[in-house]
């Protein structure tokens, strides 16, 4: 190589590293871009359940740092409460917080996952079941057989709910024949085979329609919710412990497509924090609930046991409507068959390993109980 040659591949060579060391000095610009979600809860503003689902869009926003910002806004603030479920799969909202419930008029079957007894489960058997006996795959499959764009993220459990709000208790299942009742989803067939005359009236409408005569008898869920929408304002009598919708879930919605143009991380969080959401809620209802129960004996409440002939009715007329559907449904019968397998199975574990925790309690807060 001659000496010309080598000086100018020299001068090259240091050129090339001033540059490079140039560009190494520049700090790197991270540009982050923020997916931005609107969602709608089917609930009023101050409701806890509206809580909830705050709860979970802060989980989701916040693991997400700053790539995905979820935004909830109230029931009715896009769409009426239940029309969730289609302006989810049609995209004018990107999801929601409900209950599978409100979805009965599309396919019945949908209200298994919230009405009847569940052939003996508890809400979080129910949940169980879901995830790992088989509703989650039957509940694809009914959305996809209803042509909607939506993925379904069901978490709970929500505690039993009680009978209702009554303008006076009812002490037989003759009591229940005639009454103007307010429920949902397959609770509305079983109360109708009781003889009661139901009313599905939306959260919101329901204390009016009492104050108002509209109704005599209404369920809405627990003793939080039941507060603040007023109950206690204008009737002094709640019949606790039913079997009308002891198992219910909630359920956030996605717009399919929407979820699915996500980054696989970000899809990742937003199922870690539907877990999350599971336990933090039930975590947060038992705080909630018993201190809000509380108050209502304050504000003069009366509360009662639901008789056990009303619960006993409750169960057939449960399985009479059962028959009915699954005769006409198919894949009403398949979600039944998929519980009733499940919870033959779970249940007999669960109540043959549980202890009577009633008499735990009863022996330090019962009557009779030793005070310290």
């Amino acid at each position: 190589m001659s000496d010309k040659k080598t000086v100018t591949s020299r001068r090259g060579m240091l050129k090339g590293a001033a540059v490079a060391a140039g560009a190494m000095s520049v700090p790197m610009i991270a540009t982050a871009q923020t997916t931005s979600l609107r969602f709608q809860s089917t609930w009023p503003s101050k409701d806890i359940f509206h809580e909830y689902a705050q709860d979970f869009a802060k989980k989701v926003n916040d693991m997400a740092g700053g790539k995905l910002k979820i935004e909830v806004l109230p029931a009715g603030s896009v769409v009426p409460a239940f029309q969730l479920l289609e302006a989810v799969a049609k995209g004018t909202l990107d999801g929601g917080h409900g209950v599978v419930a409100y979805h009965y008029g599309k396919n019945s079957a949908l209200a298994l996952w919230g009405s009847g007894p569940a052939f003996g489960m508890d809400p979080n058997m129910v949940l169980a079941w879901h995830n790992y006996g088989g509703g989650k795959a039957l509940l694809e499959e009914i959305y996809a057989s209803l042509n909607l764009d939506v993925t379904s993220y069901l978490y709970g459990p929500m505690p039993t709910q009680p009978l209702g709000w009554f303008k006076k208790p009812v002490a037989k299942v003759a009591d229940m024949k005639g009454l103007k009742f307010r429920t949902v989803g397959l609770a509305v067939d079983v109360f109708t085979e009781m003889g009661t005359a139901v009313n599905p009236l939306p959260g919101g409408e329901i204390v009016p329609a009492l104050d108002r005569g509209l109704i005599d008898a209404a369920e809405f869920n627990n003793a939080s919710s039941d507060r603040l929408l007023g109950f206690p304002d204008v009737v002094k009598n709640c019949m606790l412990q039913s079997f009308h919708q002891s198992g219910e879930q909630f359920e956030i919605l996605f717009n399919k497509t929407k979820l699915n143009a996500l980054p696989a991380e970000l899809k990742s969080i937003v199922d870690y924090a539907a877990q999350a959401a599971r336990a933090d809620m039930s975590w947060k209802a038992i705080q909630r609930n018993s201190q809000d129960y509380i108050e209502l004996k304050k504000q003069g409440v009366k509360f009662y046991k639901t008789p056990d002939p009303i619960l006993r009715a409750q169960l057939d007329a449960w399985d009479k409507t059962i028959a009915k559907k699954a005769s006409d449904n198919a894949i009403f019968k398949k979600v039944l068959d998929s519980q009733k397998a499940f919870a033959q199975r779970a249940g007999q574990w669960q109540n043959d390993y549980t202890v009577d925790f009633k008499m735990a309690y009863n022996h330090y807060f019962g009557k009779g109980a030793k005070k310290s």
